[in-house]
């Protein structure tokens, strides 16, 4: 009878099950080298990001400046008497006198205090006529901060405090101008002061703060260190920072701690978890270990949004 099966042909359904379980195997095949492929490409991205973060930590950080280095076997006796004195002291997490009078480039009389509170505070200690050193720290600073896109005076405030007792309120103003030159941000000149103050103010901010300089009656001249400090909105000292070139990546980071996140991103946490600060060195380094830990999670959370969103696929496809 026409349309009749034949008793030799199989069954319509058997042919369909065949028929799906082909397409099923055909599609499965297709996932897993997907998933192959995909996992590799996220591995691979994440050395790579791994040894550019290694090679970017190298170029952007700004590495100290060692300063005066004794050679091996030279005698104490042999280095200058005045580099012998200065330094500094890392007196980390150790508040700073608020209450010390000093005059702004204005005139006025201030205490330390008044640049505190609310946010965190760059600290330098450079004279207004040093010929040399002061001015290539400050340097080093506004390059710094002309890279950053934080703002001063909304975001932090930035306190330069003469050590030598001569400096006047005159030769503060004339150096602000200068530097506001450099440094065009539109904070700049509500949010970077400069101070001049008497020898016992000057004395109890230094001693507080670490900072060890010493008077060469040869050349005329402060001997003193080259940095700047990093403060926390409550004049806790928290980051030093070393040298006369400054990473704009190592001064962010510092803020971002000094405010205890309240200024910058996410992030820049989550970059602070990757990275740690050296206090040998002032800067902060990469930290292998919880970098290759944040790779692998976010491996595993890629291949495993994959997986759902390919089975989902599938399944689909089949109904």
């Amino acid at each position: 009878m026409t349309g009749s099966p034949s008793p030799n042909s199989p069954p319509q359904r058997t042919r369909r099950t065949r028929r799906t379980q082909t397409v099923n195997r055909t599609g499965y095949q297709r996932f897993f080298s997907s998933v192959s492929s995909v996992s590799s490409v996220v591995i691979s991205l994440g050395v790579a990001a791994l040894f550019f973060s290694a090679a970017l930590s190298a170029q952007m950080s700004g590495a100290p400046t060692a300063g005066y280095k004794r050679e091996a076997g030279m005698p104490a006796s042999t280095i200058p008497a005045p580099l012998r004195e200065i330094g500094f002291d890392q007196n980390i997490d150790q508040l700073v006198p608020l209450d010390v009078p000093f005059r702004d480039e204005a005139g006025r009389t201030v205490q330390l205090g008044d640049y505190f509170g609310k946010r965190p505070v760059v600290m330098v200690f450079a004279y207004y006529d040093c010929p040399m050193l002061c001015t290539q720290v400050i340097n080093g600073l506004s390059t710094a901060l002309n890279v950053l896109a934080l703002e001063p005076h909304q975001d932090f405030e930035i306190v330069t405090v003469s050590f030598n007792p001569k400096d006047t309120p005159a030769t503060a103003a004339a150096k602000k101008a200068i530097y506001l030159e450099r440094y065009k941000h539109a904070g700049a000149a509500a949010g970077w002061h400069f101070l001049s103050g008497d020898q016992p103010s000057i004395d109890r901010l230094t001693k507080a703060a670490g900072f060890r300089y010493a008077w060469d009656a040869a050349t005329k001249q402060f001997a003193h260190p080259t940095g700047v400090i990093v403060l926390t909105p409550e004049g806790k000292l928290a980051r030093y920072l070393f040298g006369i070139e400054y990473g704009p990546r190592d001064l962010r980071f510092a803020l971002v701690e000094a405010s205890a996140g309240k200024v910058g991103t996410p992030v820049d946490s989550l970059l602070l978890y990757c990275y740690h600060y050296d206090p040998m060195t002032g800067r902060y380094g990469l930290m292998v270990m919880r970098t290759l830990r944040l790779a692998g999670i976010a491996t595993v959370l890629a291949l495993g949004s994959f997986i759902v969103v390919m089975i989902r696929r599938e399944r689909k496809r089949v109904s």
